[in-house]
């Protein structure tokens, strides 16, 4: 599943290529992919607005038409030239006024698309100016979950998923197995400044260098510092990074410099 950064990236293309422009015409290519009626809805309605919200893209178009869409394992969403050039791999279609065209490409077919009346609820973004220490520290008190898996549930932190919650643990110096309420008020701060710093990074990175998904481990990968890593030196006191399974998931981390 694309990370929160590949899906920004994608957000971010889309604000700079397609809002504001008129969709002529929407298809569907692939049955059971989209729920509602994607084609009548967005035939003929401008893209106003791109949002991200966690993992999840937002399109808002005129005349109150919401579409969710999310990418899966292997989806993406981006603008093509001439919207009559598609690959086989091209699940749904927006045809452009202008001649070019949104596409949402998904080679394993696993993206799916919805027309939905409101957002859903989820946690705080971590790079909203609103996401501060205090709000950190006011999610974390008297929790009793591990800080890996707490960091993970997407009611607390929106769009922190495995591999940047790892990093930032690591970053902080925390154990990932620590209740997050025990954390006191130093740790919390150490702990919301990596999860800043590693998030904007990462931001950075996929939207310069690739600004598609499924590249961001290999454009990450010289920055992460314990996922994925398992076995190999740890880079801050060479001893070896160690894996653990949280939450159905693995956990990569220093069991020396995470405490």
């Amino acid at each position: 599943m694309p990370e929160m950064p590949e899906v920004e990236a994608v957000c971010r293309r889309l604000r700079e290529e397609a809002e504001g422009c008129l969709v002529s015409r929407a298809r569907v290519l692939r049955a059971g992919m989209a729920s509602g009626d994607v084609e009548t809805a967005c035939s003929g309605a401008r893209l106003e607005r791109v949002e991200r919200r966690g993992k999840n893209i937002f399109l808002h178009f005129s005349g109150d038409v919401i579409l969710h869409v999310h990418l899966r394992m292997t989806g993406n969403l981006y603008v093509v030239p001439d919207h009559r050039l598609l690959v086989s791999t091209v699940r749904a279609v927006f045809e452009l006024s202008d001649g070019r065209g949104i596409v949402f490409e998904d080679p394993r077919a696993l993206g799916r698309m919805a027309l939905v009346e409101t957002l859903p609820e989820l946690g705080w973004e971590p790079l909203d100016p609103g996401f501060t220490v205090a709000v950190l520290a006011g999610l974390a008190k008297g929790s009793k979950r591990e800080a890996k898996v707490f960091l993970m549930d997407q009611g607390k932190v929106a769009g922190l998923g495995n591999i940047y919650a790892a990093e930032a643990l690591f970053r902080a110096g925390i154990d990932p197995r620590r209740a997050m309420g025990t954390l006191g008020k130093a740790r919390l701060a150490r702990l919301h400044g990596a999860i800043v710093m590693v998030m904007s990074g990462a931001v950075e990175t996929v939207y310069e260098e690739w600004g598609r998904p499924g590249n961001f481990v290999e454009a990450e990968r010289e920055r992460l510092q314990v996922y994925g890593r398992e076995g190999e030196g740890c880079r801050v006191c060479g001893r070896g990074v160690l894996r653990l399974a949280q939450g159905g998931r693995s956990t990569y981390f220093c069991g020396f410099c995470q405490r």
